[in-house]
Order: structure tokens, then sequence, then C-alpha cells
């Protein structure tokens, strides 16, 4: 139990999430030409994915179009009661931004769990932590690192070209 009096997630839910991150890792790289290559998928309480997105931003025009908010769009549709995801576990391949960690908490995603570290941009523990700031009534549980190395590999090449 956490200090929360929420239930730790147990073993076998760890080797889920590598299950899961290949599934995200999958969606990333069907990322259109031109945005970073980054996926999401939204998993069910049954285990089964409810929605999936690859960040669409450029291909779009719009800001924001980031793969998690696509993905909790899509799910929110398919899942939950109305809105709610509590019982739900979002997947993707890079820590979510500022704008990603407020939807996933504003969503009530009940685990957010995610691959390569963003040292930039990262709101989930690496320059910010909105999911656990104290001012919001709900905190999704976060598993960060999962896959990590395989989740990095998909981004130098999409940055070499930009620079």
């Amino acid at each position: 139990m956490t200090t929360d009096g929420r239930a730790l997630p147990r073993p076998e839910t760890h080797v889920r999430d590598e299950e899961w991150m290949r599934a995200a890792i999958d969606v990333a790289r069907r990322t259109p030409p031109g945005d970073v290559p980054v996926g999401a998928i939204i998993v069910g309480p049954d285990g089964t994915v409810v929605a999936e997105a690859a960040n669409r931003r450029e291909a779009d025009a719009d800001p924001t179009a980031h793969a998690e908010v696509l993905a909790i769009r899509a799910a929110a549709h398919a899942h939950g009661d109305g809105w709610r995801l509590e019982e739900c576990t979002l997947v993707v391949t890079l820590e979510p931004c500022v704008m990603c960690a407020g939807t996933a908490v504003m969503a009530r995603v009940g685990r957010i769990v995610f691959g390569a570290w963003s040292p930039k941009t990262g709101a989930c523990g690496s320059i910010v932590d909105v999911v656990r700031d104290p001012a919001h009534p709900f905190a999704p549980h976060v598993r960060g690192g999962v896959l990590a190395d395989e989740c990095a590999e998909l981004l130098p090449e999409f940055f070499r070209g930009k620079r």
C-alpha cells in the first residue's frame, strides 16, 4: 500500500508494462513524417488497448495533437465514465510534457507508464512534476523508464534532421 491507501502495482504489471510499451513503440514508428516520433496507447482495466495515437502536431497543424492527448480523447469516447479513465493506463514512449501530463490528470488516468525521460520538457519528474502536484484532486501512479533505451532510439534520427 502507498501512503494514500492505494495498492501498489503487482509485479506482473511490470511485465505487462513492457509488453504495452512495445505496442506504443510500434505506434511511434507510424508517426507521420515531420512529427516527433512518439506513440501512446491507453490500456483498459481488462488489459486491452482502448486507444492509440502518434504525434500529429505538424500533420494536423494542431499544437495540441500530441500522442497522449489524441489517445486520451479517443479513449474517453470508447471507454470510461464520460471522460474519466481512472482504471486505465496511459503508456507513452516519451515522458509527457506539461500539457499531456495535465490532460492525463484531468482525465483521471489511473496510471502513466512512460519510456524515455525528457530532460527538456518532462512533466512527470524530469523538469516539473505536474502529476503529483498537491493542488490536483487526483494523482495517477507513475512509472518511468520502461524500455527507456528502445524508446530513446526513436528520437535521434528525427532530431538529427532538424539541427
